[in-house]
């Protein structure tokens, strides 16, 4: 028996996008954050442990540099939000569902999930939500 070496997957693209598409990201988040309550200081870990002062800028219209990291960190905010808009139709359901204890999470709200502070964090209460809405 001859052994074939597999090859291997190439890696995923990386996430691509504007100044433009990332302040627009910013200015929603900055909004999706008000309705789901986030202080300052949640919004500061949700974003990658940046500093509660350069959030407070980007309420104020100051967005600056950012990173891949925050560019994925705003794209699942962003996915989270859209996912509760399908699941709920009305949107003060999917604004009070991020705050409310679930079973799935160990009888733990998303927001403490997410509070976790890490990427993945954010990207387990979007794969929850995706898969829950049958996304494929």
């Amino acid at each position: 028996m001859q052994l074939v070496a597999i090859k291997s997957a190439p890696p995923p693209p990386a996430l691509r996008f504007s100044d433009a598409e990332v302040q627009a990201m910013q200015r929603a988040v900055i909004r999706l954050f008000d309705h789901w309550g986030v202080t300052d200081a949640q919004a500061a870990v949700l974003l990658g442990d940046i500093a509660v002062r350069t959030y407070q800028r980007w309420k104020q219209g100051e967005y600056g540099r950012w990173t891949v990291d925050l560019a994925a960190r705003l794209s699942n905010l962003i996915g989270i939000h859209k996912a509760l808009r399908l699941l709920y139709t009305e949107a003060d359901r999917g604004y009070r569902w991020v705050k409310a204890p679930n079973r799935a999470f160990g009888d733990r709200s998303a927001l403490e999930i997410m509070l976790g502070g890490q990427l993945t964090d954010l990207m387990r209460v979007r794969r929850y939500l995706d898969s829950y809405r049958g996304a494929w």
